[in-house]
């Protein structure tokens, strides 16, 4: 926006910004002076813990520098600003009195990710900055039908713990399922349509036949 508010011949100040607060630094910081729990930073104390974060965070400055300018973002970096400087934190403290002011601020609720090693919460970059793929417990299950004990409605769980006190199976009236036979062991099944390629492949099940195509509706009270 900045960039083309400037090509159509108006005056634009466009400082670059360098984002200081965060837990990449912090990481570092713990890192390079083997820091292990909240406590160690403690007796540190909070003056000398933010000086030397400071002393690592334009550490990259000169690389970024570069990088910005080969993307070709015109801006500014003579006259930068930084959100550790108190300047630019009494900046965002006198916009949030000015919103305040004007009623426009409330409290709420929010679910955050949170570190239990830092004692904060995280943002969701710091967060996914530390994705993992887990393998999480998950079952099918075969309910039978009351009306056709000989059928079963297959529905699969992440939540396996909660099947003792299951009470019934829900079904979606406009879906549309299928009633299959396990060709190799005689049972019959119901599959919603669109899972069937993924059941039929975690199940094991190498040969079957579709019966019959059914509405959701059709299943309700079964």
């Amino acid at each position: 926006m900045t960039r083309y508010a400037t090509q159509t011949g108006h005056h634009c100040s466009r400082r670059f910004g360098w984002d200081c607060h965060g837990l990449p630094i912090e990481y570092e910081i713990d890192k390079r002076y083997e820091i292990k729990s909240s406590l160690e930073r403690e007796e540190i104390g909070v003056k000398e813990y933010n000086r030397r974060c400071r002393e690592i965070v334009m550490t990259y400055s000169k690389e970024w520098e570069t990088i910005v300018g080969r993307f070709g973002r015109w801006i500014d970096f003579q006259n930068d600003y930084k959100t550790m400087d108190c300047t630019y934190m009494e900046s965002v403290w006198w916009a949030f009195k000015q919103i305040f002011d004007k009623g426009l601020v409330y409290r709420g609720s929010r679910i955050m990710p949170f570190s239990t090693a830092c004692n904060t919460v995280l943002s969701n970059f710091e967060a996914g900055s530390n994705y993992k793929d887990a393998k999480d417990p998950a079952l099918y299950v075969t309910f039978p039908l009351v009306e056709e004990p000989e059928t079963c409605l297959i529905a699969w769980t992440t939540t396996p713990w909660t099947l003792p006190s299951n009470l019934a199976c829900a079904v979606n009236p406009e879906f549309v399922y299928l009633k299959i036979k396990d060709e190799e062991k005689g049972k019959v099944y119901i599959v919603a349509e669109p899972r069937l390629k993924d059941v039929l492949k975690q199940t094991n099940i190498k040969k079957h036949t579709v019966l019959e195509k059914l509405k959701g509706k059709d299943l309700v009270g079964k």
